[in-house]
Parts: structure tokens; C-alpha cells; sequence
């Protein structure tokens, strides 16, 4: 089944504080300029911004679908979906080509000035969405902050983020705070099920991955995260022995746009592996793992190396076969 762009999305579980504090700000007129949404990828985030979007926009309440729920078929809704809404704008990392950038670039931030700097053209409010701040560039952050700083009258600026440590204080100094927590995991594996034909049991693994995320359960479940999960338990197990038939056949699905996802989910759950082995042995009184560590740090920052300076994947991945083979030996 295919995932939903949030824009698509008219239900929201688990998240009735936050909803229930932006709503009540707004019905009391004291509803702030700029709202950073936090927590985990794949909580609801931006789920949660187009559904006040909507409310900002003029779409009226469906309480059948929640606090801050509206009719998919008003037009408010139909525009948002569209992207034909004038009082709307949309900053994220997918250009208008379709596919996705590195980062959200300065010229896109500075779109956000001369937005704001219009009155609504027939809504209540004029509304801007980045999704995520996070991937925002220096320049684009600093952009941003300009207009945080000359707050627009009748704008309402919402901001996703998965990591807002990594932002500027000034920015999320000048903003309200939402946080957005990590639903159980049997709610979790009830998403991914009604959203998808996993089985109870490959429900439960993934919601275990996304660490509480449904969203990001339902997009691992996609990515064939449970075959995954299963090559690097069978990896592990086998050390310091390798399949070379098995690695060869997992390097060559690195290749391409895909391949990048396969990749990083790969050594994600190597890391996520190697990790529960350090805790374990750990709390059972073993040394000598300085080796496992080391290779579980290299494991840790592997994608982001591969992605910042272009690495080889299949290299970096059997570069890191190497140091888990060593780390089983000492």
C-alpha cells in the first residue's frame, strides 16, 4: 500500500496534547508566530502541521477526525493536497523536479519573506511549513531567522524537527515548543497493520526500529526493513565467518538512488545489533570490548561519511565487514 504524504493524511493518534494546546491558543487569539514541532521522524509531525494548517486556512472542524480534524473534501483540503492554495507555502527538501535534495537551499528560505510580506489572499492567516527545519542550510537558517525575527501579522510559521539541538538557539528561542512523543509499541504495530499487509509479528519488528514512530514504521516496512533486519542478524551470527554469495548479493542493491536507503538501513541495523551485543555484555561482566565498540562507532557514522564525500557503499560496507570480523576474533 502507498504511504501518504502527510498532506494526505486526516488522522493523528496519540498526539491530542499538542493538538489540544495549539487549538486552544488559537481559539484564545493567542496563537504565536512560529511553532517547533519535535520528536522522533515518523511520530506525526508534519501530519500534525497540515492539520493546523487546514484549521488556519479556514477548513472548519470534523471532530470524527480529531481536535484540529477537517473534511478531506473541502476545498481547503483539496487545495492543500493540490499545492493550489495561495495561502499556504511549503518548504522540504523534494524540489519541483520531484526528487530530493540534500538540503533545503537559501533560495527556497528566502520565498518565506515576500510570502509573509502579503495579507491572506482568502484564508484567516497565511501559513509556511518546513519539513524539516533540519535540513535547512546555514544560509537557509539564517534566512529563516530573519523573518522569525519581523514576525509577519496574520503568518503562522511551523516548523518540523527531528533534531532541534542541531538548530540555532536563535531560532528555536524565537519559537513555541511542541513536543511530539513516541507512541507504544503495540499502537505503533496497529498502524503499520491497518496500513499495510504485515503480519503481526514483521508489525512488531518494525514498530520496534521506528522507536515508537509510526510513520517511520510504515516507510521501514516499505524498505523491506524486516528481510533487512534478518541479513544482519544472519551477519553477526556467522562472524568471524562471512557468506561472500550473501554479502556480494546485499552490496549489489546498493547501487542507485534506492541503494542509498538500502544502504544506510543496512548498517542501521548492523549498529542497532552490535549495540544490544555491547549492552549485553556488558551487564554480564565481559571486557575486551574495545574492538566491538570501535567497529559499532565506525557503523554509527558510516552513512553520513559515505553521503558527505561520495563514497563507494559497497566498498564502505565491506570495509566495515572487515572491522566487525576482527572485533569477533579478538
Amino acid at each position: 500500500m502507498a504511504e501518504h504524504h502527510p498532506n494526505q493524511t486526516f488522522t493523528l493518534q496519540g498526539h491530542e496534547g499538542p493538538e489540544a494546546a495549539f487549538e486552544d491558543a488559537r481559539e484564545r487569539g493567542r496563537l504565536h508566530h512560529a511553532w517547533l514541532l519535535t520528536g522522533p521522524e515518523g511520530v506525526g509531525k508534519a501530519t500534525f502541521a497540515y492539520r493546523a494548517a487546514r484549521r488556519l486556512l479556514g477548513a472548519p472542524p470534523e471532530p470524527s477526525y480529531g481536535i484540529l480534524g477537517a473534511e478531506p473534501d473541502h476545498p481547503v483540503s483539496r487545495q492543500i493536497i493540490a499545492h493550489s492554495h495561495p495561502d499556504i507555502l511549503v518548504l522540504e527538501r523534494i524540489g519541483e523536479d520531484g526528487k530530493p535534495r540534500k538540503v533545503i537551499p537559501v533560495d527556497e528560505a528566502r520565498k518565506l519573506s515576500e510570502f509573509f510580506s502579503k495579507s491572506p489572499a482568502t484564508a484567516p492567516h497565511r501559513v509556511a511549513i518546513i519539513d524539516a527545519a533540519d535540513d535547512l542550510n546555514v544560509n537557509a537558517a539564517n534566512a529563516v531567522l530573519k523573518t522569525l525575527e519581523e514576525p509577519p501579522s496574520r503568518g503562522v510559521l511551523l516548523l518540523v524537527s527531528h533534531s532541534p539541538g542541531r538548530l540555532l538557539p536563535t531560532i528555536r528561542s524565537r519559537c513555541r515548543r511542541l513536543a511530539f512523543h513516541a507512541l507504544p509499541e503495540d499502537e505503533v504495530a496497529s498502524f503499520v497493520q491497518a496500513r499495510t499487509e504485515a503480519n503481526a509479528e514483521d508489525a512488531i519488528r518494525v514498530s520496534r526500529m521506528s522507536g515508537g514512530a509510526p510513520g517511520r514504521a510504515v516507510a521501514l516496512y516499505a524498505a523491506g526493513a524486516v528481510a533487512i533486519d534478518d541479513a544482519a542478524r544472519e551477519i553477526l551470527f556467522n562472524l568471524p565467518k562471512v557468506d561472500e554469495g550473501m554479502a556480494l548479493a546485499l552490496a549489489d542493491r546498493f547501487r542507485g538512488g534506492e541503494g542509498a536507503q538500502q544502504f544506510a538501513l543496512l548498517i542501521e541495523r548492523l549498529a542497532e545489533r552490535v549495540h544490544g551485543h555491547l549492552r549485553r555484555q556488558a551487564a554480564e561482566g565481559f571486557g575486551g570490548l574495545d574492538r566491538w565498540a570501535s567497529a559499532w562507532e565506525t557503523l554509527q557514522r558510516l552513512p553520513r561519511e559515505v553521503e558527505a564525500v561520495n563514497l563507494d557503499r559497497a566498498d564502505a560496507f565491506f570495509s566495515a565487514l572487515s572491522e566487525l570480523r576482527d572485533a569477533a576474533r579478538a
